[in-house]
């Protein structure tokens, strides 16, 4: 393994590790806050990241830092957000009979973080031009 593979390595997982904290205190939070019945933690940390990811595709590019892509695009936020907590969210409450609730889910979800996303694009753009 080459010095900067292991470097790359370190950064991701240094950052799956903040970003697997970082959801769990949310989803943590979101139960206190809002109770069970509903998975505020995933679909908070879908949007949030999103945003971020947003930010830092713009941030990282302007600013020449994308040798630190792997330790916050893919380690912080890739252990952050979850779409497999989302998809497991979804088939939860379309199992407990509430198929709306379950596609309102869905959408909300994908619409919000896109729109999240194009929101740190632009807001970044803004910010940084």
């Amino acid at each position: 393994m080459t010095a900067m593979t292991s470097v790359t390595i370190l950064q991701v997982a240094l950052g799956g590790a903040m970003g697997a904290v970082g959801r769990y205190l949310t989803g943590v939070a979101s139960i206190r806050l809002m109770g069970p019945g509903f998975p505020w933690g995933t679909i908070t940390v879908n949007i949030v990241g999103s945003f971020l990811m947003g930010v830092l595709v713009v941030v990282l590019a302007k600013k020449g830092g994308t040798h630190l892509a792997p330790l916050f695009m893919t380690g912080l936020l890739g252990g952050f957000t979850t779409f497999s907590a989302f998809s497991l969210d979804a088939i939860t409450i379309y199992e407990r009979g509430q198929a709306g609730l379950a596609f309102a889910y869905v959408a909300a979800s994908v619409i919000l973080s896109l729109a999240a996303i194009g929101a740190g694009l632009w807001l970044t753009r803004g910010l940084m031009s």
